[in-house]
């Protein structure tokens, strides 16, 4: 109230007001109390009322913004029109966990149908609720011994990893929901989003594949999500969701079953085509599992599976903890400057990890600006009427902060179906990740940015993503110089054959060298090959 009555005074007399500011300042706190501007003639007060209540005047450096944001106890105070209600970012870090999506992937990769003891639910039960679920959906739901295996695994051993998933689908469902509506999809189809990625959006499988929907670089790039050093759309939610139901819109239309389309999706036309031929011409899936690829052979039961807990979790005694923000609670707002998630965290005290949850695409933290592009950053509506209302001083602060990096931040680079910045790291045997970050000049936290690494253990034979202009030798090949009967020194590249290798996984090594030229160069007639063996690798 006593800010109140003392802005309503120096409505009525400025000129008297503005001769009391210099002594009044000296008696204020450096507490600034949040003042609710209605309308723009008011801008003057809100300029002397800053300078009363202790924000620190810039009109020097900063002309247009007229003073810097206020601090209290460190930390930067921005006005808004609401109350802003935060998300715990401990929360947040359950909810991103990426062990969720490894859990589910071995389930998967490894199904095993034997018979499992859980007196909870009985034969009986499960035959009638499956003949439920069988009449209002369109994938095929008939009760069979393998899939009441998988049902009563998943209810005994990942209970905890399904309640979790349960507490994140309500943030990710109604977007999922709303995308297969407009494609004339199944809705039951956003259940494909837990077996695939466990409703991580930044989930990487061994192979490359990325997202939400784990869309492969090619598959990807052929429904219009660009990958760049910045930017990954196979991560942002709704453009992967609009792929995805492109994708599986194709894919029924080729196979008219919605259980194939799934087999497909996961395993590709091609190999559930040739598991059609191989069963005689039969099209049910049961009928076609025995000669789809082990992890397709899994993929549907486990689809099917997951579809009957979410639908009767209630029943099974499920009780997850409700997300506090639901994806149409949240808002975007377009960038007009490059902007990082440490200078967003700062100004809108808002954690990381909430702006990496809601801004999944983003693989460095930052949210670029490109001429002729869009590039949005979400937030829950709050905390966007909290940037809006701030914008131009944000961008003048960002400004501010850019001036002081001691290095540039990386230019934005579009990667490119051949390779491009983009390359790929088999772990070997010795391999740590901070090896590897210093052979290919990257730092350990983008290695594990780019890989959705949640630690620095890494597996044999594991493939990594990495983004650099550096493209080092192989650590197994030496370059020996030789001397010429002529006394001209030449350079000659020679590969040392590691177990294991063979000409074509060395020709891979070696970009424009093909296997008939390493048996040429080195009077080979074979493939045979011995550990230890030195290639030459030009024609020398």
């Amino acid at each position: 109230m006593k800010y109140l009555f003392l802005a309503g005074m120096m409505w009525l007399s400025m000129p008297v007001m503005a001769q009391k500011i210099t002594s009044k300042k000296e008696k204020q706190t450096k507490t600034v109390e949040k003042v609710s501007i209605q309308n723009d003639t008011l801008a003057q007060l809100e300029t002397a009322s800053m300078e009363l209540l202790g924000a620190e005047v810039d009109t020097e450096n900063n002309p247009e913004t007229a003073f810097r944001f206020p601090k209290k106890e460190g930390k930067y105070l921005l006005k808004d029109h609401d109350n802003v209600s935060r998300i715990d970012s401990l929360w947040m870090r359950e909810l991103t966990n990426s062990e969720l999506f490894e859990n589910m992937y071995k389930t998967v990769t490894n199904m095993e149908y034997d018979s499992v003891a859980y007196n909870e639910l009985t034969t009986e039960v499960l035959k009638q609720r499956l003949e439920v679920l069988n009449q209002k959906t369109p994938f095929n739901v008939e009760y069979n011994p393998a899939l009441e295996s998988v049902i009563k695994s998943f209810l005994k051993n990942r209970r905890k990893t399904l309640e979790r998933l349960m507490s994140l689908s309500h943030y990710y469902f109604p977007l999922f929901e709303q995308e297969m509506d407009n494609a004339n999809i199944p809705l039951e189809m956003k259940y494909l989003s837990i077996v695939e990625s466990a409703l991580n959006p930044r989930a990487r499988s061994r192979v490359g594949a990325t997202g939400l929907w784990q869309f492969m670089y090619p598959t990807g790039k052929m429904y219009g999500l660009d990958v760049s050093s910045y930017v990954d759309e196979r991560s942002d939610p709704i453009r992967s969701t609009k792929a995805a139901a492109k994708y599986l819109s194709r894919l029924y239309a080729m196979f008219n079953d919605w259980d194939l389309a799934l087999a497909a999706y996961n395993s590709g036309p091609g190999n559930v085509t040739k598991a059609i031929r191989r069963s005689g011409g039969k099209q049910n899936y049961w009928n076609l599992r025995p000669h789809l690829p082990r992890e397709t052979a899994g993929y549907v039961p486990a689809f099917l599976a997951t579809m009957y807990i979410f639908e009767y979790a209630q029943e099974h005694g499920f009780n997850p903890k409700k997300h506090e923000t639901i994806y149409f609670q949240t808002d975007t707002v377009q960038v007009k400057r490059l902007i990082t998630f440490d200078q967003l965290t700062e100004l809108l005290d808002v954690s990381k990890e909430q702006l990496q949850f809601f801004n999944p695409s983003y693989k460095l933290d930052i949210v670029p600006f490109v001429e002729g592009k869009k590039y949005s950053l979400r937030l829950p509506k709050d905390l966007i009427g909290k940037f809006v209302a701030n914008e131009e001083s944000i961008y003048a602060f960002v400004e501010a902060e850019k001036e002081k990096m001691e290095k540039p931040l990386p230019a934005l680079v579009q990667t490119s179906g051949e390779g491009g910045n983009r390359i790929y790291h088999r772990v070997k045997s010795g391999d740590v990740l901070g090896k590897i970050a210093n052979k290919y000049g990257v730092t350990v936290t983008n290695l594990k940015r780019w890989n959705s690494l949640r630690s620095n253990t890494i597996q044999i034979g594991q493939r990594l993503t990495i983004y650099t202009n550096k493209k080092p030798l192989s650590p197994s090949t030496v370059v020996a110089k030789s001397t010429s009967n002529s006394g001209s020194k030449a350079a000659e590249e020679i590969y040392v054959v590691q177990k294991g290798d063979t000409l074509w996984s060395i020709a891979q090594k070696f970009p424009k060298i093909s296997i008939e030229d390493i048996q040429k160069w080195n009077d080979i007639s074979g493939e045979k090959l011995q550990p230890g063996m030195k290639l030459k690798m030009c024609q020398c």
